[in-house]
């Protein structure tokens, strides 16, 4: 991905014409669309064409599963014309692979889930998250997926892979801070819900790209 707002948008949405609008209206916002499960299972995966007119696509599917269903999730979504796929590390370093040489056969991106933004994380997944990690760099991975609600944890896993790319959530609705994700390492923030959800979607995007802006000058 190229460097531009440093924004990536989280369309956690269920409705096409609602997902349609919010890409067309914020065009230019982001430097992706992040959809997932939600919208996908609503629309279909034809919806992924619809919004890669306006924007490049994410898709946060969390793949999860042995290396040949893994291997055939992915080519779905890529074939529909996703540029980045979003995988968890825990099933082992052969259904990563997996994912890694799909993404890259469709010179697409790999974003690998270290650790997640909610409370529940630091249940099971905060302990892991330096393994899922060097996961990620033995993969190939593009990147991670690391917690804007918890900057400490970026900055842990900056170390370890150095100049990969990290996309992290938590900003906005979760009460993670830009300036502090950003201070400990990530690289593209991920925001959501407190843009969709709003009334004036593009008002709240111009005030958290000008909130961004300041926290990185």
């Amino acid at each position: 991905m190229m460097k531009s707002s440093r924004l990536i948008l989280a369309l956690d949405v269920t409705s096409e014409d609602k997902a349609l609008s919010l890409v067309r209206d914020l065009e230019g916002c982001f430097d992706a669309v992040k959809i997932g499960y939600p919208l996908i299972l609503s629309c279909g995966l034809g919806i992924v064409g619809k919004i890669s007119r306006f924007s490049p696509v994410i898709a946060d599917l969390k793949i999860a599963d042995i290396p040949n269903t893994n291997r055939l999730i992915c080519e779905e979504a890529l074939r529909a014309g996703v540029s980045g796929l979003i995988a968890h590390a825990f099933p082992g370093q052969d259904s990563l692979k997996a994912c890694a040489e799909s993404a890259r056969a469709y010179g697409a991106d790999l974003f690998v889930v270290t650790e997640m933004s909610h409370p529940g994380a630091k249940d099971f997944m905060t302990p892991l998250a330096e393994g899922l990690a060097k996961a990620a760099v033995e993969a190939g991975a593009t990147g991670v997926v690391a917690p804007a609600t918890r900057p400490e944890r970026i900055k842990m896993i900056r170390s370890i892979i150095a100049d990969k790319i990290i996309i992290s959530p938590g900003v906005g609705a979760q009460g993670g801070s830009a300036a502090d994700a950003i201070k400990a390492g990530a690289d593209y923030l991920i925001v959501g819900r407190s843009i969709t959800g709003a009334d004036n979607p593009m008002a709240e995007a111009e005030k958290v790209l000008s909130q961004f802006k300041a926290s990185v000058l």
